[in-house]
């Protein structure tokens, strides 16, 4: 399905998420080939509804946020199978400069993860790709791709952590505490925010504030072989508030958008991981539906703090979005490169 096909259907023309959950053409729960058979953008199909000439309307202010962390925020690392870039300056000549990078993790720090990222164990990835193809150079489910649209349109931000500990119940970002759907409902109404199809969705748990300015050096350095943190609950109540909202891509200030580890009553654990036992790292994360079946990329680690101070100030959380991933042919994710203009 091409743009202009997705902007001449009314939002309401695509199934709801409980309608997905009940198919037999494809994965329940999978959006797999409602955007065509050939689909590399999944729910980024979704910014065809999202009018940039409506979107540069929220730029009043006049002023423009980097939601990127340098290079050396995050340390040690988050992740056993990442490790900081190396960097490398050399010289040709006295008055010159150029540079490379040695094991550089495309999503190390404030990143964007692709639809190659994360495949569903019993359904493959997002609309059945092989992943026998997902190798440099190959196209299928590339990064590129979203690279190429561009990403650029309405994005909203919703404070939990500013609506939560106003409510006398503030996040613990020690901890892995699941942040329900009906509580970014909640903050959506308290902000007084409006979600449109194919808004951009960010969502501030405070915990990279915390990361960066409260947390001790022992806790830093714990939180590779302890990976508990905060973030979205594992749900199909989740799932069916982006998808039924028509959110096209969906970022936050925490370490994997939901909590971590998985809760031990995530509805997407496999068969075989609830009746015998069978467990990986990954099981029972929500990111198996999330961009393995509905084919929505995640933004994480994004640095939301300056923006969200703004947004209180005057109480308007819409603005300008544009992401800006690296245009790495067979990539899986880059950093995010990531503005809000407002």
């Amino acid at each position: 399905m091409t743009s202009r096909a997705l902007a001449e259907l009314r939002p309401s023309d695509l199934p709801d998420y409980a309608a997905l959950r009940t198919r037999t053409d494809a994965p329940p729960g999978s959006s797999w080939e409602l955007f065509g058979a050939d689909d590399q953008l999944g729910t980024l199909n979704f910014l065809a509804w999202n009018d940039l000439r409506t979107a540069a309307g929220e730029v009043r202010q006049g002023a423009a946020f980097s939601l990127d962390l340098p290079s050396t925020a995050i340390a040690p690392s988050l992740a056993p199978t990442r490790a900081p870039a190396e960097h490398r300056i050399f010289q040709r000549t006295p008055f010159h400069r150029d540079e490379w990078l040695d094991r550089f993790y495309t999503q190390y720090g404030s990143q964007l993860d692709g639809l190659r990222h994360i495949g569903h164990p019993e359904h493959g990835f997002y609309n059945g790709a092989d992943q026998n193809r997902f190798v440099p150079g190959d196209a299928l489910l590339s990064i590129h791709h979203l690279a190429a649209l561009p990403i650029a349109g309405r994005a909203v931000l919703l404070d939990v952590d500013r609506y939560l500990r106003a409510q006398g119940r503030p996040i613990d970002p020690h901890s892995s505490r699941a942040v329900s759907a009906r509580e970014l409902e909640e903050t959506r109404l308290a902000q007084g925010t409006d979600l449109r199809p194919g808004d951009i969705v960010l969502i501030r748990f405070g915990w990279l504030g915390w990361y960066l300015g409260e947390a001790a050096p022992q806790v830093r350095e714990s939180l590779c072989a302890d990976q508990t943190h905060p973030g979205l609950e594992q749900s199909h109540e989740t799932l069916a508030w982006l998808w039924d909202h028509r959110v096209s891509l969906v970022a936050a200030d925490n370490f994997a958008l939901e909590c971590w580890p998985a809760a031990a009553d995530s509805p997407f654990f496999t068969r075989a991981e609830r009746e015998e036992g069978v467990r990986d790292p990954h099981s029972g994360i929500m990111h198996r539906a999330l961009i393995g079946l509905l084919g929505m990329p995640i933004g994480e680690l994004w640095d939301l703090d300056a923006l969200a101070a703004a947004c209180a100030a005057d109480g308007r959380w819409s603005f300008l979005l544009t992401v800006a991933p690296l245009s790495l042919v067979g990539g899986v994710g880059s950093p995010a490169n990531a503005t809000a203009l407002r």
